[in-house]
């Protein structure tokens, strides 16, 4: 079942002025029809308007009406122009003082809207009202001394003339007596300045205090509602970053894809290339030497089939995904048989041992280097080209060198201008790695050096 402070607060928040415009309509009838209401065709109707009701003054019952209905439609547009409606309230209020009489919308209007100043205005605006609300009860109390004619009860005012049944007088006399003389409204002809003071000092007192906690309480809205739209702009915000972040992710997760597909396609296909050239040569005068060469081809494409699955395995959102292991240091006597089966002479050097572990997928970097460079070599070094792969375990971390026999000039230049060498050099920064790549200095060959310092404690 849905709560009904939540079904009022919404109705609220999608329409403002409407749910103002019911306050304010509510608020008009309880003023008008207190429990002692009179027939409108009776004159002393229009006299309910006055603080005490029964203070008849013949001829401005239309105005009290209009005024005390104006300072509540105020309230309708309180929201969308708290400053203008505020201000609409101080005229009418002025306006009041100078011609009287103190009207019970009036005395409800002001906190209302020293409220919502509070809570829905700018600060100045807030700040403004409260000093305003203040000297209004100043004010108040002021001509409550020293203009009493519209505020208390004379007496030579009119109300004693008028003609009231026994049970009317009773009512009135008990209302303006019980007090005695240091209420607002002492017994009729009791009043005198001093009593006017003490129940000028007393309304500007609570009306004050009425004021006061009227801002207190809208400023604490206005905090809360500041506090929440904080959070709102806040949670907006880690969204927005968390969507940056995704894209960010998914940006280097489609470059890492890139680079190892590149390498297991680029190496794979060299192979099978070199392969299936071999046989097609051997096929006549070799048959078996040729169903060798087939069986490596299709070893081959299984391998770089096994490994694309693994490698784009991980972008399904399955539980049974098969994350196979990376190849690393130990992988390398195999990636060199596999070379090796291309006619390319390559040897294998390690010296050292390791005095730290090394980051977590340094080693497939490392892996990856060493399959790009011989493949280029593979590649662009020629038939009778040879090479060498050296792997040295140094007090600040593993380097490999890759050394090749192959062309000079413009053979030798080609690698360098390849995607495979960018990949490498993306791959052991991410590492805090170098690379270089080059002609070595005796123009004999092509040298690829990679480094890559152990994990920071």
């Amino acid at each position: 079942m849905m709560n009904p402070l939540r079904i009022l607060d919404r109705f609220s928040t999608n329409h403002p002025m409407a749910y103002d415009a019911i306050q304010a309509g509510l608020i008009w009838l309880v003023l008008v029809f207190p429990s002692n209401v009179r027939p409108v065709s009776d004159p002393s109707f229009w006299q309910l308007w006055y603080w005490p009701p029964a203070l008849p003054l013949e001829g401005i019952g239309v105005y009290t009406l209009i005024l005390a209905t104006l300072h509540m439609a105020t309230w309708v547009i309180r929201r969308r122009a708290p400053v203008f409606a505020a201000g609409v309230v101080v005229v009418l209020g002025l306006i009041q003082l100078a011609l009287g009489p103190m009207l019970i919308p009036s005395m409800v209007i002001i906190p209302m809207m020293v409220y919502n100043l509070a809570k829905n205005a700018p600060r100045w605006a807030s700040l403004a009202g409260l000093i305003t609300g203040v000297l209004a009860a100043i004010a108040y109390g002021l001509r409550v001394i020293y203009s009493p004619e519209h505020y208390v009860l004379t007496a030579d005012h009119p109300a004693l003339q008028t003609p009231l049944t026994a049970e009317e007088r009773a009512i009135q006399l008990d209302f303006t007596s019980t007090t005695g003389d240091y209420y607002l409204y002492p017994a009729a002809g009791t009043e005198t300045f001093e009593s006017r003071v003490v129940a000028g000092i007393m309304l500007t007192v609570i009306c004050a205090l009425l004021v006061l906690a009227a801002w207190a309480f809208g400023d604490l809205a206005r905090t809360r509602k500041l506090a929440v739209s904080r959070l709102q702009d806040r949670a907006r915000q880690l969204e927005v970053e968390a969507t940056q972040e995704r894209a960010l992710a998914a940006a280097d997760e489609r470059n890492r894809i890139a680079r190892e597909m590149h390498d297991i396609i680029a190496h794979s296909l060299q192979v099978i290339i070199s392969q299936a050239n071999g046989g097609r040569y051997v096929g006549t005068t070799n048959p078996q030497l040729a169903l060798d060469t087939l069986d490596t081809v299709a070893d081959t494409g299984r391998d770089a089939l096994h490994q694309m699955r693994g490698l784009l395995g991980v972008l399904r959102d399955t539980e049974t995904t098969d994350y196979a292991p990376q190849p690393g240091l130990a992988d390398l006597d195999d990636l060199i048989a596999t070379v090796q089966l291309n006619g390319l002479h390559v040897t294998l050097t390690s010296s050292g041992t390791p005095a730290r572990s090394l980051p977590a997928g340094a080693e497939l970097v490392i892996y990856r280097t060493v399959q790009e460079a011989l493949t280029n070599t593979g590649k662009h070094a020629g038939e009778d080209a040879r090479a060498s792969v050296v792997v040295r375990w140094r007090p600040t971390g593993v380097a490999v060198t890759i050394d090749d026999t192959g062309g000079t000039g413009e053979t030798c230049q080609t690698p360098t201008t390849g995607h495979g060498l960018i990949g490498m050099r993306e791959r052991l920064n991410l590492y805090s790695g170098i690379l270089s790549a080059g002609p070595r200095h005796d123009g004999s060959g092509f040298r690829v050096h990679a480094e890559i310092p152990y994990e920071q404690n």
